[in-house]
């Protein structure tokens, strides 16, 4: 559910740090004891001033504390006043397999105004960035092997790992951030929680109602979601885009045809593959490889998180069907960027949906997804989740969530559209639900949400006034090599 494709893409499974894994080490606390912490001033990229990052020990298996335990990373934005307010908000990345300080960068554009008298706590949840991080080894040769090799590459990593992954739950990492709280001596928190993060909010709000005191969730999971059955909406998304396309008169003009160039260009490489020879946009160098459907529609599927970026897609799939391909491949190397921060931890992923999603992918539900961008997912993830060998995790049955949300939606989300947010709002006692109409998948940046979440958390019992939010423009298409329309 993050923005970056999981399956058959480029650098296929496999993110860009070696494998590491977090097996059992030190005692961790006793029950009821308060976690070790461990407290130093740190500089993370993204941001210009001085934070405070936390080392917590929690255990490994939260029924057996005494079975050993993981350290996770904390990265604490103290607030600009200091004491001012006793709330701070905790802060969930997406995913699963995305850390805390993953996002730091998002600190001033999001969280601003809050910061001014609360602490913002970015948490790396268990088996994520600097909490362990369950991962594989990324190689630029990747990017040209066939997906039959990108699968044996992820075996191996797998079979490598010698991390337990059946603790690496949503469950365990709401009890995880249960224990932050304590260690850091706070009393009710905030929750914001982004994408999956979304999830594991709801998970802790249910778990520990006490403790949280507001959730705040952007591009929201429903408590029944299956995250590999996403081709419904995806499917939605792309055909909303074609159908703006069509309307706005300088796109329809250059891509006419672009819905019947996307689906020649699906059927063309369904068949087969397009054997590609081209400079490769990272190094200039002549390189030949094939590209395959389950690469190009995980492309695909990644341009479409973003609204501004999906207005170049009409471009990208017109000069691919003209036999232009390098548009789109410099477009692909961006998710796949081998000096990029932040990669998704590709086996805590998996340990995640392994554990709580296939075994809900049921073949009624798979008959009912209907889609073409994540079809590949759904159809491999099983075989990857047999090598995983990780204890299934029983569904639970939503319960009420008594503290008041706030709850953003893009209408041009291709994972979580504002269907999803209603449903996860059927569950909650008091829910404001903000839908904008030209934002993808990640609100709280744009326009006046900044403003909006400040008003919330000082009176979440208030009903806001959204209307700023009518008021973010779509982007323009892209319609040349130039870039987008002014």
């Amino acid at each position: 559910m993050k923005t970056r494709t999981i399956f058959p893409a480029a650098a296929l499974w496999l993110a860009a740090s070696a494998a590491s894994a977090a097996a059992p080490g030190a005692a961790a606390p006793a029950a009821g004891a308060k976690p070790t912490v461990a407290t130093r001033s740190c500089h993370l990229p993204g941001v210009v001033d001085a934070l405070r990052c936390v080392t917590i020990n929690v255990p490994l298996d939260h029924a057996k504390p005494g079975a050993g335990s993981i350290k996770l990373h904390v990265t604490v934005a103290p607030a600009h006043r200091e004491g001012t307010r006793g709330d701070p908000v905790f802060v969930l990345a997406g995913g699963p397999g995305q850390a805390g300080s993953d996002v730091i960068q998002v600190l001033p554009l999001v969280f601003g105004r809050v910061r001014a008298t609360r602490d913002i706590v970015f948490i790396d949840q268990r088996g994520t960035g600097l909490s362990g991080k369950l991962d594989c080894a990324s190689k630029p040769e990747h990017e040209r092997m066939t997906e039959e090799q990108l699968k044996a590459e992820l075996l191996a990593c797998i079979g490598t790992s010698k991390a337990p992954f059946g603790a690496y739950t949503t469950d365990a990492s709401a009890r995880d951030l249960e224990a932050v709280r304590r260690a850091l001596g706070y009393g009710a928190v905030n929750v914001w929680g982004g994408s999956y993060g979304t999830r594991l909010g709801q998970a802790y709000a249910r778990m520990y109602p006490s403790s949280v005191r507001t959730l705040v969730l952007d591009g929201v999971a429903a408590p029944d979601q299956v995250i590999p059955a996403g081709a419904r909406d995806a499917q939605a998304a792309l055909d909303k885009l074609f159908e703006l396309c069509a309307k706005d008169a300088g796109c329809n003009k250059a891509f006419p045809t672009v819905r019947a160039d996307f689906n020649a260009l699906v059927a063309k490489l369904e068949a087969g593959g397009i054997k590609l020879s081209l400079p490769d946009p990272r190094t200039a160098k002549q390189v030949d490889f094939t590209m395959t459907a389950p690469r190009f529609l995980g492309t695909v599927h990644n341009i479409l998180y973003s609204p501004a970026d999906a207005r170049r897609l009409p471009f990208l799939i017109h000069n691919a069907a003209q036999g232009r391909w390098q548009p789109f491949i410099a477009r692909q190397n961006l998710a796949t960027d081998f000096g990029a921060e932040g990669n998704m931890a590709v086996l805590m992923h998996l340990a995640v949906v392994c554990a709580e999603d296939v075994p809900r992918l049921t073949p009624e539900l798979r008959k009912l997804d209907v889609g073409q961008l994540t079809k590949t997912l759904a159809e491999e993830m099983p075989a990857m989740c047999q090598a995983m060998k990780v204890p299934v995790a029983a569904f639970q049955a939503p319960t009420r969530i008594e503290a008041p949300a706030l709850l953003f939606s893009g209408a041009l989300d291709p994972v979580t559209p504002p269907h999803r947010a209603a449903t996860a709002a059927k569950y909650m006692a008091r829910a404001q639900h903000i839908v904008v109409d030209n934002a993808g998948h990640g609100v709280s940046q744009l326009g006046c949400a900044p403003r909006l979440l400040r008003e919330f958390l000082d009176k979440p019992q208030a009903t806001l006034d959204v209307a700023c939010m009518k008021s973010i423009p779509a982007p323009t298409f892209q319609l040349g090599s130039a870039g987008p329309q002014p």
